[in-house]
This record gives C-alpha cells, sequence and structure tokens, in this order.
C-alpha cells in the first residue's frame, strides 16, 4: 500500500470508530505542531530524549536503538490489575518486531503501584511474563513532575497517563499517532489494526 493511501487509512482507522472505542484517542499533532526537543537534535523530538535502560548504568538516546520504527510506548506497573496486560504485549512485540515494530516499557510508581526497586521489576517482568521487550528506569509519567518522555507524548496526544498501561502509538517518523486507555487490549482488534496500518 502507498504511504499516502495507508495515511488515508489509517486516519478513516481512528476517526471512524471513536464513538464505539472510547477508549482510544486521536493523537492532538494529526497535523503536526512540532514538539521543543531538550536532548538531542539529530533525532525526532520524542526520541530525542536520554534515559537510562532497567538496571542500566548510563542513559541512551532512544533514537539510538529505536529509531525508524513504529513504537508502542506504555508506561508500566507491577501490582496493577492491568498488569497481564505483559503478556499481550510480549506476543504483541514478538509478533510485529521483525516488521520494524517494538513495544517499550516505562516502569512508574505514580500510581502507587510499582515494586520499589528496578532489581525487583526486571525479576517481575521476567519470571512473571517473559519480558524481552525494552523497559528503561523507572520514571514518573504524570503531570508536574513528568519525566521529558511523557511531557512530550502529552504534548503531541492531548493527555498524560490516567493510569498505568496507557498506551501511546508512535509512527516511523517519531510521530504520536494514538493514544489508548488502559483498558484498550494490546491484542484487541483496534489495537492490532492501528499497528498494522503503519507496519
Amino acid at each position: 500500500m502507498k504511504n499516502y493511501d495507508r495515511r488515508k487509512w489509517l486516519r478513516y482507522l481512528l476517526l471512524a470508530p471513536l464513538m464505539p472505542y472510547p477508549a482510544m484517542s486521536l493523537a492532538a499533532n494529526e497535523i503536526p505542531n512540532p514538539i521543543q526537543s531538550t536532548d538531542n537534535e539529530g533525532c525526532q523530538p520524542i526520541l530525542s530524549h536520554t534515559i537510562r535502560p532497567l538496571m542500566g548504568p548510563d542513559e541512551h538516546p532512544l533514537c539510538d536503538e529505536h529509531a525508524g520504527k513504529v513504537l508502542l510506548m506504555v508506561n508500566t506497573a507491577s501490582r496493577c490489575g492491568f498488569t497481564p496486560q505483559f503478556e499481550a504485549l510480549e506476543v504483541l512485540h514478538q509478533r510485529y518486531q521483525s516488521q520494524g515494530f517494538e513495544v517499550l516499557g516505562f516502569p512508574s510508581d505514580d500510581f502507587r503501584q510499582e515494586l520499589d526497586s528496578e532489581a525487583e521489576v526486571a525479576q517481575f517482568c521476567e519470571l512473571n511474563y517473559g519480558v524481552s521487550f525494552p523497559m528503561f528506569q523507572k520514571i514518573h509519567v504524570t503531570s508536574g513532575d513528568a519525566h521529558p518522555i511523557y511531557r512530550d507524548l502529552a504534548s503531541a496526544s492531548g493527555t498524560y497517563p490516567r493510569w498505568n498501561f496507557n498506551k501511546y502509538l508512535v509512527d516511523r517518523n517519531g510521530r504520536v499517532i494514538a493514544h489508548f486507555e488502559a483498558s484498550e487490549l494490546p491484542l484487541g482488534q483496534t489495537m492490532i489494526s492501528a499497528v498494522e496500518a503503519l507496519l
């Protein structure tokens, strides 16, 4: 499918089901609204920020490993009712990884449901759900103290996470295409269709 046709189809996909799927919202920057980046000028704004891998010693710009990919960026927690979504997120990651798709996980205790240490978070994710997609340091994701990545996600989509497991779909050009609430299933048809439209 040509890029133009794919964009038209995606726009229709995102706009048409807004009433039947209230857990999904169209990104605020359908007409691109440049975000001020603060770190790496060579990257798209959302990917320009540096962050440390979970339990890793050093920060790196997200663009070093994730530029040019379709990304589903998710704020996670280990003690939430939505925590079992880790399993479906891993399936989604594995299913489309070869086509340039990745899930990125950002642990946060903003809703008081994350484990204390990063070591505990890493062990929990690996032992209970076999998570292999990239996970990053514990950060704040809500308004006020949000990490710059989440400030940019909120600016582009019009909303900060209102709970754990909010999902932001980012295209290969680093643009936020859609925001999904925690209740949106990672392997539901809405999510699958939105991801496949960008691959």
